[in-house]
């Protein structure tokens, strides 16, 4: 494997994980898992707006990195 493989490896884990915790967040706001966020400090719309942007960049950026081609 060379460097750039590695590097897209690692982008690619990483903005799954990313993926997740995003969208773990979204499924907190929408009330799927049982987490009570209206005890926190944040507002409950902020809380939407951060997993929606987490969520919608990690995507945007593993489905990059996915259909990347390499043209070596």
């Amino acid at each position: 494997m060379n460097n750039r493989s590695n590097k897209r490896a690692v982008i690619i884990i990483a903005s799954a994980t990313d993926l997740l915790f995003g969208s773990a967040i979204l499924l907190a706001y929408f009330g799927i898992l049982p987490v009570d966020i209206s005890n926190w400090e944040v507002p409950r719309w902020v809380i939407g707006v951060i997993g929606g942007v987490w969520f919608a960049g990690s995507l945007a950026v593993l489905v990059y990195q996915l259909t990347k081609t390499d043209l070596e």
